[in-house]
């Protein structure tokens, strides 16, 4: 039987608005099982983003629950969370988030250092070659293209091999070439580390690749479908 590595139930998130609380997810019911790779598509403002957010941690249901890794999300504090987070989840965002006073070096290795892992620069240049980025090492991120800072990002995110990859738009600031080299990354990432990956996208092509894809309008879940991929194997 499969594992849940993700599992709402009935996940629900209001926000409060100038005009009064605006519903952004509304009875959220989805499992992403282990190894699996899981696409969040949907027009804009659909809420692709805040619902990835709510697996991460990074936004906190209002209603119903979050189950990460067997472990409540929704009963956690925010000390909890960041621990839970640290140790079992890596994050790629659509406008890379890097500390611009650090090297690509030091800034993948920033999450290993808070886990204590011993080896953290050693392992963060590991990363760094395995993107094609060791020789970009001591580079600061204004010396950087979009394709390498995201690539920084994406090393960043692996390095601590989490259970648990989450991506919103990784290639969303990025052109044709290198979005396609982002996208082949993130998968080969996912198949070195053997992580749970979802991933928020409007490209087809990215959505595509997919093992399923979860269809959002309007806050709510609207369909999902089985990929060419997954229905060819």
């Amino acid at each position: 039987m499969d594992q849940a590595v993700l599992a709402l139930k009935g996940a629900e998130l209001t926000l409060a608005g100038n005009a009064g609380p605006v519903e952004i997810l509304k009875g959220i019911d989805l499992t992403v099982t282990r190894g699996e790779t899981l696409g969040l598509v949907g027009p804009s403002g659909s809420g692709k983003s805040s619902l990835l957010m709510l697996m991460g941690g990074l936004e906190r249901a209002t209603g119903g629950q979050v189950m990460a890794l067997g472990q409540d999300m929704t009963a956690m504090d925010e000390d909890q969370l960041a621990r839970f987070r640290r140790g079992n989840m890596g994050v790629v965002f659509q406008s890379f988030h890097l500390i611009p006073t650090m090297t690509a070096l030091e800034n993948v290795a920033v999450p290993l250092e808070l886990a204590g892992v011993p080896d953290a620069f050693a392992r963060a240049e590991a990363e760094l070659t395995a993107v094609g980025l060791g020789a970009r090492k001591d580079h600061y991120p204004r010396q950087m293209s979009g394709g390498e800072q995201q690539r920084v990002a994406l090393a960043r995110a692996a390095a601590p091999r989490p259970a648990i990859l989450l991506a919103d738009e990784p290639t969303g600031n990025l052109d044709g070439v290198n979005g396609q080299a982002i996208m082949d990354l993130l998968f080969s990432l996912r198949d070195r580390h053997g992580a749970t990956l979802v991933l928020v996208t409007h490209a087809p092509e990215l959505a595509a690749r997919c093992d399923r894809v979860v269809r959002l309008v309007d806050g709510r879940i609207a369909g999902e479908d089985a990929t060419r991929k997954a229905a060819a194997e």
